[in-house]
């Protein structure tokens, strides 16, 4: 294989996280990327998490096309029509109260532009987020994300506050029959955020599902929980669906699962469909406290009539091919070629996530869930070298947890010849080059 241009980005690029992949990509369409050689590359990742509606989709490739030739970028001061018909077309598809959009670009800023929000709305200044956060990595974003980044870099902000994951397939908090005590374990967490506060608690941000802290699904019942727990504080909730919104999870927005409606909701990634588009839905009496405080965040690409059209492309897109229903009933299927493979083999320890949003845990066996980490690399170089590009999810004290987000318009013949190509690759690597792991039983 052909490596030479990783030796050319070594000398050329700054590194900014994990290794990349030893595929040079040339292009991109539908489920598929394409490395130089022509080589197809089943995408079970969205690119980004991002490309809900596959890669180069006919109608986001128009309306690019349409927009970068008249209108795509104003002064900031600026309005077009795209940017208010994507507010009352984004705000239709939320509860009532969630009335007021700011459209932006990337998650990061969408994060910090809430949390600039909240912290100016209640006059408090702490924010609270799960220990396996990941939330951004621009300041005050980064300083909410707990799950890597945060050393070397001098203080994070002050105020944050982390409260533990309710990771069901981990967590020591156990009822009487050995099922995951949420509630128990939502109770200690804010006791140790009340004793830790300093009296200025401002808002709880978190994501329903926790994707980059390893598909960390909050319970049922767990939103809703902290949600009054929330409210008995004087806080605000901050969700971040960047990644659950839009149909990824099954319903149009994660949260809607659960019946409970944030004071600031957060998207990105799934609202340009692989570009870079963003936006923070709140309240009007949110949105008018701050306005009345003299929120600003007057930014180059604020209100870009270009991402709002890209945006309600989505929109049109997901309605029009009933995705929702689509990742849902896929989802279905998904869910039953993972539980499947947890019950095949003795390294596959958990299952978890919803819809198109999906991940197994590996482990070296069931009973002590002691992690595999070779094993996790091992299998991901297998699956690239089978045509499937898969993410390993490595955080401390945690197995590798495959990360599984197809477009929501992948074909189900793709979504099983993938998982096909999973299990052959776990097969293999079980079998020749993890000696001393069980294999299939």
């Amino acid at each position: 294989m052909d490596t030479t241009f990783l030796d050319e980005a070594g000398r050329r690029l700054i590194r900014y996280g994990v290794g990349f992949t030893p595929r040079l990509i040339e292009r991109a369409s539908g489920a598929y990327v394409f490395d130089h050689q022509g080589t197809a590359i089943l995408d079970f990742t969205s690119g980004q998490m991002s490309a809900i509606l596959g890669h180069a989709h006919p109608d986001i490739v128009a309306t690019v096309s349409s927009a970068v030739a008249s209108l795509d970028h104003l002064y900031s001061g600026m309005l077009s029509a795209p940017v208010l018909e994507l507010a009352d077309r984004l705000t239709a598809t939320l509860p009532p109260a969630l009335a007021r959009m700011m459209l932006l670009t990337t998650g990061a800023e969408a994060n910090e532009a809430a949390i600039k929000m909240a912290k100016l709305s209640t006059g408090r200044y702490e924010i609270v987020s799960f220990d396996r956060s990941w939330h951004g990595m621009t300041q005050g974003a980064a300083s909410a994300t707990f799950s890597a980044g945060r050393r070397g870099y001098g203080p994070p902000t002050p105020g944050n506050l982390a409260l533990p994951a309710p990771n069901a397939y981990r967590s020591p908090f156990r009822a009487s029959d050995g099922s995951h005590d949420w509630a128990a374990e939502l109770a200690y967490g804010f006791t140790l955020v009340d004793q830790q506060s300093a009296g200025s608690l401002a808002a709880c941000l978190v994501e329903p599902v926790l994707s980059s802290g390893g598909i960390i699904e909050l319970p049922p019942g767990y939103l809703r929980r902290l949600k009054e727990m929330c409210e008995e504080r004087g806080m605000l909730l901050i969700l971040d669906e960047a990644q659950t919104g839009l149909g990824r999870t099954g319903t149009m927005y994660a949260f809607d699962r659960d019946g409970v409606t944030p004071d600031i909701l957060t998207l990105s990634k799934t609202l340009g469909a692989g570009l870079p588009v963003a936006a923070v839905v709140t309240t009007a009496e949110i949105e008018q406290t701050c306005h009345d405080r003299g929120f600003l965040f007057y930014t180059t690409h604020v209100s870009d009539p270009l991402a709002a059209a890209v945006a309600l492309t989505v929109l049109d897109v997901i309605e029009r091919e009933h995705l929702v229903e689509r990742a849902a009933r896929l989802g279905a299927q998904l869910t039953e070629r993972l539980l499947a493979l947890r019950d095949g083999y003795e390294v596959v320890g958990d299952v978890r996530g919803r819809g198109l949003l999906q991940g197994i845990e590996l482990v070296r066996d069931k009973r002590t869930k002691a992690p595999a980490d070779a094993l996790g690399h091992a299998v991901t170089s297998a699956c690239l070298e089978r045509g499937l590009h898969m993410n390993i999810v490595q955080l401390p004290g945690m197995g590798g947890i495959f990360r599984i987000a197809p477009p929501l318009t992948i074909g189900e013949d793709d979504l099983h010849a993938g998982m096909d190509i999973l299990e052959a690759s776990l097969k293999a690597v079980l079998g020749s080059e993890q000696p001393g792991l069980n294999s299939h039983t």
